[in-house]
C-alpha cells in the first residue's frame, strides 16, 4: 500500500503541475453546463421532465473524448522521457505501479463528477425531482468513467506518444460504443453478443435510475481484465 500511495501522489502532483488537469475539469463542467442549460431551457418551455438522464448521456458522450486526455500521458510520456527505466527499477512491483497511477486518474476523474454537481441542485432548486434517480445515474457515470479509463491505461502503455495514445483509446471507445447501434440492426444471436460487449447498453440503465447487477459486474470486470493487461504489457516492455 506504501508503493501504491507513493505512486498515487507522484501522479496528482503531475496531473495538478501540467494543464491536463485544469483543462479536463473546465471543458467537462462547461460542456456539462451547456448542456444542461439547453435542456433546462426546453425542459420550461416545453414542460419536459425534471430529471438528469438526457445530461447524464450527453456526459457520457463527451467522455469519449475526455477519458483519453486523462490517462494518455500515464506511461507514454514515461517512456518519451525516459523515467520508466529509474521507475522499473526502483523496488515496487508493475501492479502496484498500474494500480497507483489508476486511482490518481480516478480521483481525477470524481473531481470532473463533482464539478457537475451544481446541475442537480439547480435542478432540485427549481423542481422536484426524484433524487435516487440522479444518484444511480453518477453511479454509472462513474463505473463507465472507471472502465473507460482502464482501458486508457492499456493503450498509454503500449506507445511512447500521448497523441497516438488517446487516439488509440478513442477509437477503441468510440468502437464499443457504436456496436451498441449495431446490435439492432443485424441478427438476434449476435445482436445480444454485440449488445453485451457495448458499453453503452450496460450505461442504459442506470441513466433510467435503475441498478443491474450484471452491469456492475460487467463494468468492474472490464476495468480488471484492462489493468491486467497494462501491467502485462508494462513488464514485456522491460525485455525490449
Amino acid at each position: 500500500m506504501k508503493n501504491i500511495y507513493a505512486i498515487f501522489v507522484r501522479e496528482i502532483k503531475a496531473y495538478f503541475t501540467s494543464p491536463i488537469a485544469y483543462v479536463v475539469l473546465i471543458v467537462f463542467s462547461l460542456l456539462t453546463g451547456f448542456f444542461f442549460a439547453a435542456y433546462f431551457n426546453w425542459a420550461t418551455r416545453y414542460g419536459g421532465e425534471a430529471s438528469m438522464r438526457g445530461i447524464f448521456h450527453n456526459m457520457s458522450i463527451t467522455l469519449l473524448f475526455v477519458a483519453p486526455l486523462i490517462t494518455m500521458r500515464l506511461f507514454a510520456e514515461e517512456k518519451r522521457s525516459g523515467t520508466i527505466e529509474l521507475l522499473m527499477t526502483s523496488p515496487i512491483t508493475d501492479t502496484e505501479v498500474v494500480i497507483g497511477k489508476y486511482i490518481a486518474s480516478l480521483i481525477l476523474f470524481i473531481l470532473m463528477l463533482a464539478s457537475t454537481i451544481l446541475c442537480p441542485l439547480f435542478l432540485m432548486t427549481f423542481a422536484k425531482p426524484d433524487t435516487t434517480p440522479m444518484a444511480v445515474g453518477y453511479l454509472g457515470l462513474f463505473l463507465l468513467g472507471s472502465a473507460f479509463l482502464s482501458l486508457g491505461m492499456v493503450t498509454s502503455s503500449i506507445t511512447k506518444n500521448q497523441i497516438i495514445s488517446a487516439l488509440i483509446s478513442f477509437v477503441v471507445l468510440l468502437g464499443l460504443w457504436v456496436i451498441g447501434w449495431m446490435s439492432t440492426a443485424v441478427g438476434s444471436q449476435v445482436g445480444k453478443v454485440l449488445s453485451f460487449i457495448s458499453l453503452v447498453e450496460h450505461f442504459e440503465d442506470f441513466s433510467k435510475g435503475v441498478i443491474d447487477t450484471k452491469h456492475v459486474i460487467y463494468y468492474v470486470s472490464f476495468a480488471v481484465f484492462c489493468l491486467f493487461f497494462a501491467v502485462q504489457m508494462l513488464r514485456s516492455s522491460k525485455w525490449k
